[in-house]
């Protein structure tokens, strides 16, 4: 492993490196995600079943459009020192070569898109914080899966991000399909989302 130190964000120096230490200290039970949101170290639950399946649903489809060098990772922590952030999105494409940047984590700027699944304890994070910080970042796509969204279930896909906010590209009910734009170019079905 190589350590995340303040040679790769000379910018935070040592709170950086106190948290990183800490996150990578952090013992949970197994199949827990520890994450690091905003300087805060929080623990989640492990992935439900429904999770599971809408990370398979979009990853598939994914697979058949992405470049040969490029991969979809589930569990992959992603770096973002500037927000005090590590985050563990349920999914992340990004090309192989930077995954070999920083041991446990990759630069959250790596990305091409990230997922985020909403339960009903992190809902909040994904809607505001996490979405300011792939913003923050400069992750083209962010895809939000919210089933606990205030309206009903839904999709939305945010692009174009400038500073810390992104501009919404579509939003839509689960069930309906959601297209994800270029470099990616294709149409994903959200029926399994409604999975029982």
């Amino acid at each position: 492993m190589i350590p995340l130190t303040a040679e790769h964000y000379p910018q935070e120096g040592r709170v950086w490196e106190a948290l990183v230490r800490i996150w990578e200290d952090t013992e949970a039970p197994e199949g827990c995600m520890v994450e690091i949101i905003d300087g805060v170290i929080t623990v989640a639950p492990p992935r439900d079943t429904l999770q599971n399946v809408i990370v398979c649903t979009l990853q598939r489809p994914l697979y058949s459009v992405m470049p040969d060098d490029w991969g979809a990772y589930q569990k992959l922590g992603l770096a973002l020192p500037a927000r005090h952030g590590i985050y563990v999105p349920h999914l992340v494409v990004a090309p192989e070569a930077a995954l070999s940047v920083a041991g446990y984590v990759t630069p959250a700027a790596a990305a091409e898109l990230v997922v985020e699944i909403t339960s009903e304890t992190n809902a909040e994070h994904a809607r505001t914080q996490k979405r300011a910080g792939y913003a923050c970042a400069g992750v083209p796509l962010y895809l939000l899966v919210d089933k606990w969204a205030p309206g009903g279930p839904a999709v939305t896909l945010y692009g174009e991000p400038e500073g810390d906010t992104y501009r919404t590209r579509n939003a839509m009910k689960f069930g309906e399909p959601i297209r994800l734009p270029d470099p990616f170019g294709v149409t994903i079905g959200t029926d399994d989302f409604l999975w029982p």
